[in-house]
């Protein structure tokens, strides 16, 4: 049996169900009664598994810098690995790089236990390391060749220059580029070989949001290929707008994973309608009277949260019943941000 965790849309109201395997089953709220369905994910066949985590620890004399974590990253998915600096991210993916030794846990990729096997699979990953240099005196292509001669297996060089958008450039000194343009060409670095698995530790830390973009574009094109991508960061919008699976970490343990559509139905705080320049002072006592959970933002702009879609109708038929003229509308849905806050009780940008 499958444990599952909803809310009610209706009334936020948190509840429990159980079922099987690919199973979709009709579900009543047990606080408002409205009706709806839950689908059951199917179990992830040892086949489509790239990495499977367990159990996995990590301690340098007193301090723990990862507690017990487990999970698993499927093939061909981009599974984003969020958490401030100094939660274990890199530890972590050090780990499974066979860069540092556990504490305690097992690794395994493609069902094969790195502490013995790490040699057949090797060949398969990809890495780009956080704060990643190179030689300053070759040009992008010779750094390409360069690297590409220390793996058995290697990729078309020409073919991923043209791929990372780096054809204009790759006759250029490495350090004559750009911020943006060296992590391109650290991307570009970690495909020499045509791994199955990248790794990418912190990819856009230091960029402008411009170059930040543009990495993002060569990302997912990454797992447009068919590449399983593991990307450490601790840039909310980077998960939100990349990741196909999400595992925050915080003081070295996970403290939530799944998609983004169920990070925030789990932890967040709903969607909020935000209504701007409300001309009439009795907008906010005229709506709580209603039963609505509202609160002024200054200015006349005015906040209201919100369970499902219809609402919205509702609240703006009230205020034109009542003759309330405001300037637009804009409604706008939870965050990791906030699901960061809630599990944690603080703001990611505060634990940096």
């Amino acid at each position: 049996m499958i444990k599952k965790i909803v809310r009610c849309p209706n009334c936020n109201n948190v509840f429990t169900f159980f079922g099987e395997s690919g199973q979709v089953i009709k579900v009543t709220c047990p606080k408002c009664t409205a009706e709806g369905k839950i689908t059951f994910e199917k179990a992830v066949a040892p086949g489509d598994i790239a990495i499977q985590v367990s159990n996995l620890r990590k301690v340098y004399e007193d301090l723990v810098a990862v507690d017990d974590i487990s999970f698993l990253v499927k093939k061909g998915e981009i599974f984003a690995f969020l958490g401030p600096n100094g939660a274990g991210k890199t530890t972590t993916v050090e780990i499974i790089e066979c860069i540092r030794e556990p504490t305690a846990g097992t690794v395994k990729i493609f069902d094969k236990d790195i502490s013995t096997s790490f040699n057949d699979v090797k060949e398969k990953i990809g890495i780009l390391p956080q704060e990643f240099h190179s030689f300053e005196r070759l040009t992008v292509r010779e750094t390409l060749l360069y690297f590409s001669k220390l793996y058995k297996k290697r990729a078309d060089v020409d073919e991923i220059i043209k791929a990372m958008d780096l054809d204009s450039h790759k006759n250029m000194l490495y350090k004559k580029l750009s911020g943006g343009l060296k992590q391109r060409v650290g991307v570009a670095l970690s495909l020499v070989n045509d791994p199955e698995i990248v790794f990418l530790d912190e990819p856009t830390t230091g960029l402008d949001p411009k170059a930040r973009r543009e990495v993002w574009k060569v990302i997912s094109d990454l797992r447009n290929k068919g590449k399983t991508v593991f990307l450490t960061t601790h840039y909310m919008e980077e998960a939100e707008y990349l990741a196909d699976h999400i595992a925050i970490i915080y003081k070295g343990k996970i403290i939530a994973e799944g998609s983004l559509d169920e990070l925030i139905d789990k932890y967040g705080t709903g969607s909020t309608l935000h209504i701007k320049k409300c001309r009439d002072a009795n907008a906010i006592e005229l709506l709580r009277e209603k039963g609505y959970d509202v609160r002024s933002e200054g200015n006349g702009d005015i906040a209201l949260k919100i369970d499902y879609k219809d609402r919205v109708l509702e609240i703006l038929s009230n205020l034109r019943h009542e003759c309330i003229d405001y300037e637009s509308i804009d409604i706008r849905r939870s965050n990791l941000e906030e699901v960061f806050l809630n599990l944690t009780g603080a703001k990611l940008s505060e634990e940096e």
